[in-house]
């Protein structure tokens, strides 16, 4: 299948581009695989014209990019390039575009404690939005103390778990509105804690603690743990194309948008901005899309 413009990943900076990518006539394709970290937002009040939850927010946009771009439910897994032409090879088929956006956000960083490996899908979870509906009624715990640890246990609370949030310090990064929605709904924490070790037979049933004031260990009783300590750039996918990126694994951009390799652009989360927002998301998709749009149009 061929297409102008291919975007891999549906954020909102993917979703943007998709919609400005479409706009200027491109024949342009987004593809999904994981739900955005937007989903899981309880409330958004910092993005213009719009106060809602994060979900509502990001069916608007991709509500409003499936009119302009094609729609895809398809893991990318390769980027290569034949001649001036870019193959993107999903699970399901091959596409070939003259220009690629990358906007694959980041994942999450993991703990790199004992039992954490072993209980992946049979307890630990890196997204609350992928498996909470699991933990309905359950007790779990919540690894993390900035933005999307807190979201995290939120959305866990609405949806019917008995959660607790684990942080390492004696207060959260995260951002005071989120704070508040934490502490209104009456989440405990535990201060000063970091995990020691995830214990169980078949499934997670406890966790080890170490409280880090007092030097001592301690053991919660848990159905399940999500862990929330960061967000590491998903950018492997551009190695193959020679893309540069910065020590940290963020796609390096121009001003642009533009990636060290001619037709390759980078959005959002993945890139080495400073501010990480849904709004600054927006903004760089709208840059990629009509940097793309410009390369494809100098090509002709």
């Amino acid at each position: 299948m061929e297409y102008d413009v291919a975007i891999i990943g549906a954020g909102p900076a993917g979703l943007t581009a998709a919609i400005y990518a479409g706009r200027y006539g491109l024949r342009t394709v987004f593809f999904e695989s994981m739900p955005s970290q937007l989903a899981v937002v309880p409330f958004i009040e910092n993005y213009p014209g719009f106060e809602g939850s994060g979900y509502e927010l990001l069916e608007k946009m991709k509500e409003q990019a499936t009119k302009f771009a094609e729609h895809r439910f398809e893991s990318v897994e390769e980027l290569k390039k034949d001649g001036d032409i870019f193959v993107v090879k999903t699970d399901s088929g091959e596409y070939r575009v003259k220009a690629v956006i990358v906007a694959t956000g980041g994942k999450h960083k993991e703990l790199g404690v004992p039992g954490e490996k072993e209980f992946v899908g049979r307890g630990v979870s890196y997204c609350a939005t992928c498996d909470g509906h699991f933990f309905r009624g359950k007790r779990v715990l919540v690894i993390g103390g900035g933005n999307t640890a807190v979201t995290d246990a939120v959305y866990l609370k609405e949806i019917g778990c008995d959660v607790t949030l684990v942080h390492r310090r004696d207060a959260l990064r995260a951002d005071r509105a989120l704070q508040d929605e934490l502490f209104k709904r009456n989440i405990p924490v535990i201060w000063n804690s970091v995990v020691e070790r995830i214990e169980g037979s078949n499934r997670v049933e406890r966790v080890v603690l170490l409280d880090r004031v007092k030097n001592e260990k301690f053991v919660v009783e848990a159905d399940g743990v999500f862990i929330a300590v960061g967000i590491r750039p998903q950018t492997e996918i551009v190695v193959n194309l020679g893309v540069e990126r910065d020590s940290k694994g963020y796609i390096k951009v121009d001003r642009r948008q533009a990636t060290s390799v001619p037709g390759v652009f980078a959005a959002g989360d993945c890139c080495d901005n400073p501010l990480k927002q849904v709004v600054t998301a927006c903004s760089d998709g709208a840059i990629a899309a009509n940097s793309a749009f410009e390369y494809i149009m100098s090509k002709s």
